[in-house]
């Protein structure tokens, strides 16, 4: 299979180590990363405050009815986010991959069949993370660059062969919505409302109605707060994920 580094290049420097471009001769892992990370530079929780940004991730889609739902509400108050998409679900809805990429959205690899990544081998992960790459590549002719595990399952060691072999960096979250427990859209949006501070990454689903409801005062609130909005790429100090140009591979990705 083709390396990510292989798929991209601009501006003579290409995506690498954490997701990084090059600046002042520095290494590429030691710019953007947050302090919380600790000395492991391949997995991300929340990124330094600069001003009042936080980034809105949606896991698990895309959906066909509630993730176009959602898409309205975030183009009317022109505001970016990132994506953690399911392979499966891009291969099935691939034109909502490409309204979320035209609408300028980022695109981030939850794997293929959300399984739980800590009870695989590394042949098994890189399975999972090259088939969705596949798809969304396949879809928007780009790749995803960061990695959102299902349920957070990740260790340690498999964080940094997923950093060390598919230049991908591990990205939490910092406020949990917990939107799974279906606590209903009051308090989803009240919990994005009154958790977020400047640089938080605030977990959520797209693939639930009730969170799609919660959004509009979740998005409202923050913004009544001082808040604006970036994309996980964005906040973290790295290019923004749009403005990369990509090429074709010289090779294809495998076919699953």
């Amino acid at each position: 299979m083709i390396s990510r580094r292989g798929l991209i290049f601009g501006s003579g420097a290409v995506l690498c180590g954490a997701g990084l471009a090059p600046v002042g001769g520095l290494a590429a892992t030691e710019l953007g990363l947050p302090e919380d990370a600790g000395p492991r530079l391949d997995t991300v929780v929340s990124a330094p405050a600069r001003g009042m940004t936080v980034a809105m991730t949606f896991d698990d889609g895309p959906h066909p009815t509630w993730t176009p739902k959602l898409l309205d509400i975030l183009k009317a108050r022109d505001i970016r986010t990132t994506f953690y998409v399911i392979g499966r679900n891009v291969a099935t809805w691939p034109d909502i991959v490409k309204r979320m990429v035209d609408e300028g959205h980022e695109i981030g690899n939850h794997t293929w069949s959300h399984p739980f990544l800590s009870k695989l081998g590394t042949e098994g992960i890189f399975g999972e993370l090259d088939r969705t790459s596949d798809a969304v590549y396949r879809a928007v002719q780009r790749i995803p660059v960061t990695l959102r595990p299902p349920y957070g399952a990740l260790s340690g060691g498999q964080a940094a062969t997923v950093h060390r072999d598919r230049e991908m960096p591990t990205v939490m979250w910092s406020v949990d919505t917990q939107d799974w427990r279906r606590p209903g859209a009051e308090v989803v949006a009240s919990r994005v409302i009154e958790l977020s501070v400047p640089g938080s990454i605030v977990l959520s689903h797209d693939i639930h109605g009730p969170t799609i409801e919660a959004m509009p005062a979740a998005l409202d609130g923050l913004i009544a707060r001082g808040f604006d909005f970036a994309t996980v790429s964005m906040i973290l100090g790295r290019r923004d994920w749009s403005k990369i140009r990509w090429r074709l591979p010289q090779t294809d990705f495998a076919e699953s």
